[in-house]
Formats: structure tokens, C-alpha cells, sequence
């Protein structure tokens, strides 16, 4: 764990960084519950490190995802959900593909940001006891146990997936579309996200104009 004492020298500026952390310094002025940028820097450091040189189907480099799901949920969280607007909170989003996509491990989250943070990630894996469930049983199981600050994260998840939709095969659109009007739009109305449940509707109904489509 010697990376652990030496992420500071490492650490290295990206245009997905920079972004985010500008954001953060703007959010934390209006705030009074000031989320922890160095923090935050280093979860940013880890997510780059263990993705690496993993690409999207888009182009972009894989660490681009989480550190836009990241900058969704401190926006969001700050101008409607102070409460919700935490340190954890964007670094398990910087950090939630980490366990199913990379090498790292619960254990070395948990040494390296704290059992909060390990918890929050395992909590948005889908590989649950060397099997791995559906995104659909992810979201029942987070739902049924009132994790409403993880499935924030997971529904933003879904937007920026959503929004980068262009690059997937039509099979690929054809499922998300589906899975996400018929689990995700309900979810973020019962959350009150009325905004990003209809941008989800809206992005779903671009890809089903001029198709026939049955859910």
C-alpha cells in the first residue's frame, strides 16, 4: 500500500478532473457542509489508476464515466439535497465500477477510504457472492433497504449511460431503453427527481421514435 502515501505526487490533472473539482470548489462556497476536495482528489487518482487504460464504447477513456456520475451527484446533491451532498457520496461515485471492472479489491477500498465507502461500493456491484445479479435486483435491493443516497448514485449512473447510448448495438439500446422506462424513470419519480426522470424518458423516446418498439 505504499501508492497509498505517494497519490499526492502522483496525482495527475485531466480535463474530467479539472471539471469536477472546479465544480466542487463552486459548490463548497454555497455549502455550509463543505465536502473534502483532498479526498475526493484521491478517490479520483484511484479510479484513473485501476481503470487505467480501459476505453468506452464511445472513445473516451473508462475513468470518464465515474468522474461525470461523480460531478452529476455533487450538483444535484448541493442544489437539492444538501443533506445528500457528502464526501462518501462522490467517492463512492468516483469509485462505484471499481470492484466489478478493476482489480482492486473491498479490502483495499476499505484501507484506503474507510468501511463507509467499501460498503457504499459493494453496495453498487453487481457480483454478489461470485454471482452476479441484474441491474434490476441491484436497484429492488437498494430500494427495499432504503438506500436512497446509493440509488442516487446508481440513477445517475444510468443518465450518463443513457446519454452516451449512441455508441452501444441496437440490442444493447433496445435492452436499456427498456430496463430503464420500466425501473429507472419510476424510481427517480418516487425519489422526486421528476428533472432526470424526464430526461431519461426523453433520451428513451429519441431512440424509440420511428421504431417498433413494445415493452
Amino acid at each position: 500500500m505504499r501508492d497509498q502515501n505517494y497519490w499526492q505526487i502522483k496525482f495527475k490533472m485531466c480535463q474530467y478532473s479539472k471539471r469536477l473539482l472546479n465544480q466542487l470548489l463552486i459548490l463548497n462556497k454555497h455549502i455550509k457542509d463543505k465536502v473534502d476536495i483532498i479526498e475526493i482528489k484521491k478517490a479520483i487518482y484511484y479510479a484513473r489508476k485501476y481503470h487505467a487504460d480501459q476505453k468506452r464504447q464511445s472513445g473516451e477513456p473508462y475513468y470518464s464515466h465515474p468522474i461525470e456520475v461523480a460531478y452529476m451527484v455533487a450538483t444535484y446533491t448541493a442544489q437539492t439535497r444538501p443533506r445528500f451532498f457528502r464526501t462518501d457520496m462522490i467517492v463512492t461515485s468516483l469509485l462505484h465500477d471499481c470492484l466489478e471492472d478493476t482489480n482492486i479489491t473491498e479490502e483495499t477500498i476499505n484501507i484506503i477510504f474507510g468501511s463507509k465507502v467499501a460498503n457504499q461500493v459493494q453496495d453498487l456491484t453487481r457480483i454478489k457472492l461470485e454471482k452476479k445479479i441484474s441491474v434490476v435486483e441491484m436497484i429492488n435491493s437498494l430500494f427495499i433497504q432504503g438506500k436512497s443516497d446509493i440509488l442516487i448514485i446508481k440513477i445517475f449512473d444510468r443518465l450518463h449511460n443513457m446519454r452516451t447510448l449512441y455508441a452501444k448495438s441496437s440490442e444493447k439500446i433496445d435492452k436499456t431503453v427498456n430496463e430503464t422506462l420500466c425501473y429507472f424513470v419510476p424510481l427517480a419519480m418516487h425519489l422526486n427527481m421528476n428533472d432526470i426522470a424526464n430526461e431519461l424518458i426523453n433520451i428513451s423516446l429519441k431512440y424509440l421514435s420511428g421504431r417498433n418498439y413494445k415493452l
